[in-house]
């Protein structure tokens, strides 16, 4: 299984980079819009997943390899903190405080949606 939680990490990975300089071509980088979009949708496909298995609908090796390995390299924190520090070392305070917020609040909304949508 570890194989196939790695093939699962690659493809989130690529996806993650490749559509975060997609993201970030089309709308600047102003604000961490390729980030952003990046960890709202894998929270929703997160809370899709769980609420799959909560209900039995996949089998534990299905959860395991796309929710550790896919959603794990797809979603990424440890940029949403450099871009953070990036916006106050900029002194856009308040660009900080609405990607901090706006991705906390609506990250976790997402997993809800992800779960509420496959009862």
């Amino acid at each position: 299984m570890i194989i196939w939680i790695g093939l699962a990490g690659m493809l989130g990975a690529v996806l993650r980079y490749s559509l975060g300089r997609c993201i970030s071509g089309s709308l600047g980088t102003a604000f961490p819009w390729g980030t952003w979009v990046i960890n709202i949708s894998g929270s929703l496909f997160l809370g899709l997943l769980y609420g799959w298995h909560q209900s039995a609908s996949i089998p534990d090796e299905v959860w395991v390899i796309w929710g550790t390995g896919f959603c794990g390299a797809y979603t990424t924190f440890s940029t949403f903190g450099y871009e953070t520090l990036g916006l106050m070392g900029q002194g856009r305070y308040s660009r900080a405080i609405l990607y901090v917020t706006s991705s906390v609040l609506l990250g976790v909304a997402a997993s809800f949606a992800g779960v509420w949508l496959t009862a």
